[in-house]
């Protein structure tokens, strides 16, 4: 079967299925299993004066080792490897983290304060209900991209060994690509090089989101929008979706306690966005997920 009628299917068993909890809950995910590799690996070398090139290293251990395991997983034919690729894909799971804060939102702002918190970084302790609302739908855009169309993207170029490349790297910039005094030289090469596997995918997936709604209409706004982001990819699908719903999203908020004073994105958009936006949000990835399984198919056919 051709890598694309894998992925094809694959799309599809992850929109069914999503992450049973029945499995994740008695096996380790291999996320999960990523993660801690990564986080014993920097337990260990993150130190001393030869933190960057420790980090590069790393890095490089995990290109050449997760290209061999996909050799390895790919090997015995095409459902092994149809089942890692739905494993790995994140689009149901995203939606139904998504929709979770929307319906909380509903409850009480306490509550979709702690449902929020359980897909975003920043602090959520003093949220109103719009700066709720403006982080999920963040979330929902920029985890379309790098959950979704960027690992679809590297398994259609290189196959199971370039989706388990991706994730890696995308795991490791999670964990070690901060700017912080710990990571900035240990973890510059895990932040560099998943800028680069991004660059191409966050494009995509704006455009995916752009071209299910107004068309390109508003393209050449969504790339000034994008130039706002403090990261070179994710502001690319965030402000697709804003343009596609019409809010300002992005904008001022807290990590750790210290107040960061970030621009809007669509600025002249809707500030005081609800649960319904939120909902909106989880159509619009649907629509985008939609057009991208067609051309994956059509790919397969030709």
């Amino acid at each position: 079967m051709s890598t694309a009628g894998i992925l094809a299917l694959a799309l599809v068993l992850d929109a069914i299925l999503g992450e049973p909890d029945w499995i994740w809950k008695r096996l380790p995910h291999p996320a999960v299993m990523m993660g801690r590799l990564i986080g014993w690996a920097e337990a260990g070398l993150n130190t001393g004066r030869a933190r960057r090139i420790l980090g590069v290293l790393l890095m490089l251990a995990l290109v050449l080792g997760m290209w061999a395991l996909g050799v390895l997983i790919a090997a015995p034919g095409w459902l092994p490897e149809m089942l890692v690729v739905a494993i790995l894909l994140a689009h149901r799971s995203l939606i139904d983290h998504v929709r979770a804060v929307g319906e909380a939102l509903r409850l009480s702002t306490g509550d979709g304060r702690r449902a929020v918190a359980r897909i975003v970084s920043r602090d959520t302790a003093t949220m109103d209900p719009a700066a709720v609302t403006r982080s999920a739908i963040e979330s929902a855009a920029e985890n379309f991209s790098d959950g979704v169309i960027a690992p679809a993207f590297w398994y259609l170029l290189g196959g199971l060994p370039g989706l388990l490349i991706y994730k890696a790297v995308n795991t490791a910039d999670s964990m070690i690509g901060y700017r912080s005094e710990r990571f900035a030289a240990f973890g510059w090469a895990a932040a560099r090089l998943d800028d680069l596997l991004n660059w191409i995918p966050a494009r995509l997936t704006a455009l995916l989101i752009a071209a299910t709604h107004h068309g390109l209409a508003d393209w050449r706004d969504i790339r000034a929008d994008a130039g706002l982001h403090r990261s070179p990819n994710a502001g690319w699908p965030e402000a697709a979706m804003a343009r596609a719903l019409n809010v300002a999203i992005a904008g001022p908020r807290a990590y750790d306690g210290v107040q960061r004073d970030f621009p809007y994105v669509n600025a002249a958009g809707r500030k005081a966005p609800g649960p319904d936006d939120i909902d909106a949000a989880c159509t619009a990835l649907w629509r985008g997920w939609a057009i991208f399984l067609a051309l994956v198919i059509l790919i397969g056919l030709f």
